[in-house]
């Protein structure tokens, strides 16, 4: 049974930084592409990030492109997000996914799975 450890997320001032992590059991995390979703309540969840296998190839949506990093520690189970520079928009639960298929892209992200309850990040101005 794959289970998720997520921390990092907070409540940070306009312009701060936060550091997200989830450390995954139950899988072996460098059989499966990785990334991260957001979700405002009664809005439509938003693929912002993802990294492949091997940590080669990235994804980052528009709305964070700059301003965050993904990364991925294969020999512990463990994903990062770094989120600088935050803004009162990227208030939301954040989710860490993950996916068997070794594809990251805009349109391969929707389609990962999720096991975790997620973090909320709540920026103020």
């Amino acid at each position: 049974q794959v289970q998720v450890l997520e921390s990092g997320g907070g409540l940070v001032e306009a312009g701060g930084s936060l550091r997200l992590s989830c450390r995954f059991s139950g899988l072996s995390l460098g059989d499966y592409a990785v990334g991260w979703w957001r979700q405002v309540a009664g809005k439509e969840r938003e693929g912002i990030s993802c990294i492949s296998w091997s940590g080669t190839n990235t994804y980052y949506s528009d709305s964070v492109n700059g301003r965050f990093t993904i990364s991925r520690h294969n020999a512990n189970n463990t994903l990062h997000l770094l989120m600088n520079n935050l803004r009162t928009e990227d208030t939301a639960k954040y989710f860490c996914v993950a996916s068997s298929y070794d594809g990251c892209s805009a349109s391969r992200l929707p389609h990962y799975s999720r096991w975790g309850q997620g973090s909320q990040v709540t920026v103020s101005q």
